[in-house]
């Protein structure tokens, strides 16, 4: 028998969720939605064929696994809203940027079962990036039910806690920083002469192709750039502008930046 799953929240995150189960084999009649949002419950209700409510009670209520698919800063709110219905045998699997499974164990009842989760958005394309990690009280088996919701999505990875914030800053945000770089390498195409749309094709398969050549032959980033790199070539006086520039170091950076800030949250 399936495992009745709940999602408080239905924004892109949550859907891309629901997509990955779907696709997986589970029953739409097994699956719950709350949304304080009548035309999202609309949306989903017609795309996915899934019940949905505006009432966080209802799906507690009617799930065995509740994901949280909320905003951190509204997630007090949530919990006041249907903790009457949670227990400890259910299973609390959060998404929430820089909420400790702790944190998360001190509003809900005693020893409930949390896991926490940092998807990424790739996930709505089944190309995502997972890392969970489970509270105090999950049990080996909580964490193999949360693999089996989230590998739909695409890669999964179980992490002690400790790494979660840094899984934030990198894989949680990478994808706006991978965007500004497709971006900015469109932008430079255009400035050599080239037109905006075989800019933009050219930006999007350069970097999609040297993921997946880095993926398929395990080689080091540093490999590939050497081998594109040539004696007094175009390449290597293009990296001269990228050092000078402190992009690497910068790089690095970001990244520290969004861990802290996914830290303060």
């Amino acid at each position: 028998m399936q495992q009745r799953i709940g999602f408080i929240g239905g924004g892109a995150m949550g859907e891309a969720i629901l997509k990955g189960l779907l696709a997986g084999g589970q029953k739409a009649d097994s699956l719950i939605v709350s949304d304080s949002q009548r035309e999202r419950r609309e949306f989903l209700e017609k795309s996915y064929q899934v019940k949905t409510t505006s009432e966080n009670e209802v799906v507690v209520k009617n799930s065995d696994v509740v994901i949280l698919a909320i905003k951190p800063q509204n997630f007090p709110e949530v919990i006041d809203s249907c903790v009457k219905a949670l227990v400890s045998d259910k299973l609390i699997v959060s998404i929430m940027a820089g909420v400790t499974t702790a944190k998360l164990e001190e509003y809900l009842p005693d020893k409930c079962k949390v896991i926490r989760v940092m998807p990424n958005t790739p996930a709505l394309v089944g190309a995502g990036t997972t890392v969970l990690s489970g509270g105090k009280y999950a049990t080996e088996d909580d964490l193999k039910i949360a693999l089996d919701i989230f590998q739909g999505l695409g890669s999964t990875t179980i992490l002690p806690e400790k790494y979660l914030n840094a899984v934030t800053g990198l894989s949680g945000s990478g994808p706006a920083f991978v965007a500004l770089l497709v971006e900015a390498l469109a932008d430079g195409g255009v400035m050599a002469g080239l037109p905006r749309d075989i800019a933009a094709k050219l930006a999007l398969d350069t970097v999609g192709g040297t993921a997946k050549l880095l993926t398929e032959t395990g080689m080091h980033p540093a490999q590939l750039k050497d081998r594109v790199t040539s004696p007094a070539g175009t390449t290597i006086y293009g990296m001269l502008e990228l050092e000078k520039n402190g992009v690497r170091g910068t790089i690095m950076q970001t990244v520290l930046t969004a861990t802290k800030r996914a830290e303060e949250l």
